[in-house]
């Protein structure tokens, strides 16, 4: 639904959950005798474990309860639940478990629950499935579900093995969206988006064999590391993400490297710190090719500084590599645009990338050092931190762009622009996302090991106050009664 139409759909309100179980990267480099200088550099400050009574349900329905205790809406009026993510852990039932936990929370206190009539969808690509579940709401609102409400959560448990490459980016979190028609925060132009997919055999990939025999006996917890390539990801993140902006582009009919000067504030998916910073810098020095005889100079500059002639990367840049050929052991570690890559490294040295790529991706990026990889949540979790952090710093975002780039191995993009509406402030004030950070439980090197091995963390002291957790797991697996793997949740109140 365009922005620019009179009926305007996006989104009013937002709100998080993060479990508080938290480790140190610093800490972290001294356990794993891993250097701590590009740690910080790359990947970023902290990251957030889930608990032994978490899953990706449970944070779910936490962050859902919020939004609807923050933004004071009427439970009857949602009649759309979309669920992102790449972590659950049921085949068959999906947003339908929320909505079951949520419900029962919202009886309890003698409160209607969502709507009987609720659509309960569950969106799974990787880290791209909450922006696919927004789009969703967004065309559900367009159509037959006018007048009503939709909430999209997205959430994941992003986990990798001890020792893998993978293992400082990890993290855990939920953020509930709340989309309807005439929004408070921003309205979203679905109509000049760009969209890229393409499969990539094996960027990142979770197969269900991983799962086979795991023992839950002594924690609720299911591992979930997955079957990943670093430099072959990054490739594909690049890639699909030059494609999704040019889509856009092409549909908006307008100059690349002028629209991109002009925009401020910058979101994208953000696995780990230095992940958007290349990504973006690269979309910008490709829109200097294509941009007028004095944005050529500009890249000329670069490209003479790297010993590299225009000409040829001009080549490389409108040349259309097969990234899927590289899925194999001889093509992983290769570059779809190695040239490229060069010029990056003297480009990051000027005085345009502060402004054209760090400035503009700036906006909430200190508090997202924080949380770690989201996956799905990543995105709009740094929207969240964004907001506030203009609201803290007195930044009046009234009718800006705010440009949002989705990404999920696999692997497709999607770039998607943000209108900021004139009541953002109101509706940024009940984010509470700072709020949502601030109960920590800093972790023992040992207490890490156990909680990450799915054990009992000796001298751990459980938080669980106004949150959902699993309460057992059903184990019967006989003829008449199965309950066999089945979560039982139950909702921890305040004290």
């Amino acid at each position: 639904m365009s922005a620019k139409q009179n009926n305007k759909i996006g989104i009013s309100g937002l709100a998080a959950y993060v479990p508080p179980y938290r480790v140190w990267l610093e800490q972290w480099c001294d356990w794993t005798d891993s250097h701590w200088p590009k740690i910080r550099d790359v990947v970023g400050r902290s990251f957030r474990l889930r608990g032994p009574n978490h899953s990706v349900y449970t944070m779910s329905a936490t962050a859902v309860l919020r939004l609807i205790d923050q933004y004071d809406i009427d439970p009857q009026e949602v009649r759309f639940l979309a669920l992102g993510t790449e972590s659950s852990t049921d085949n068959s039932a999906g947003a339908v478990i929320i909505k079951g936990m949520v419900d029962q929370a919202l009886k309890s206190r003698g409160l209607p629950p969502l709507s009987r009539s609720c659509e309960v969808p569950e969106y799974k690509h990787a880290c791209l499935g909450g922006v696919y579940a927004m789009k969703g709401a967004l065309r559900f609102l367009a159509t037959d579900g006018r007048n009503s409400k939709a909430i999209v959560v997205s959430a994941d448990i992003a986990e990798y093995a001890r020792g893998s490459s993978g293992e400082p980016t990890q993290g855990a979190g939920a953020v509930a969206m709340l989309v309807e028609e005439n929004p408070t925060l921003a309205s979203i132009d679905l109509a000049n988006s760009g969209s890229a997919s393409d499969y990539r055999v094996m960027d990142f990939r979770k197969p269900m064999l991983r799962f086979c025999g795991q023992d839950r006996s002594e924690t609720h917890q299911v591992q979930d590391f997955p079957v990943f390539n670093g430099k072959y990801s990054t490739t594909c993140y690049i890639d699909e993400t030059l494609h999704a902006i040019r889509d856009m582009y092409e549909k908006r009919g307008i100059s690349a490297i002028d629209h991109m000067r002009s925009l401020k504030r910058i979101f994208m998916h953000r696995p780990y710190r230095r992940m958007p910073e290349t990504g973006w810098s690269i979309v910008y020095l490709f829109a200097l090719n294509d941009g007028t005889d004095s944005d050529r100079d500009e890249l000329r500059g670069y490209c003479d500084v790297a010993g590299i002639a225009l000409e040829d990367l001009d080549r490389e840049m409108r040349a259309v590599p097969d990234v899927a050929e590289f899925a194999c052991e001889q093509g992983l570690q290769n570059d779809a645009y190695p040239l490229t890559m060069a010029v990056l490294q003297v480009f990051r040295k000027s005085d345009a990338y502060q402004s054209e790529v760090i400035d503009k991706l700036s906006l909430g990026g200190e508090t997202i050092r924080d949380l770690g990889n989201l996956y799905t949540a990543a995105m709009p979790a740094w929207l969240a931190a964004g907001l506030e952090a203009a609201l803290e710093e007195d930044i009046d975002l009234t009718g800006e762009e705010l440009l949002t780039l989705g990404y999920g191995s696999g692997d497709a993009a999607e770039v998607i622009p943000f209108y900021v509406e004139a009541g953002w402030r109101e509706a940024t004030r009940r984010i509470r996302f700072g709020e949502a950070l601030s109960t920590a439980t800093d972790l023992t090197e040992a207490q890490y090991k156990a909680m990450h091995d799915g054990r009992n963390a000796v001298g751990l002291h459980v938080v669980e106050q106004e949150e959902f957790v699993i309460d057992d797991v059903g184990r019967r697996d006989d003829r008449h009664f199965q309950d066999v793997g089945i979560e039982y949740y139950r909702y921890v109140s305040g004290a």
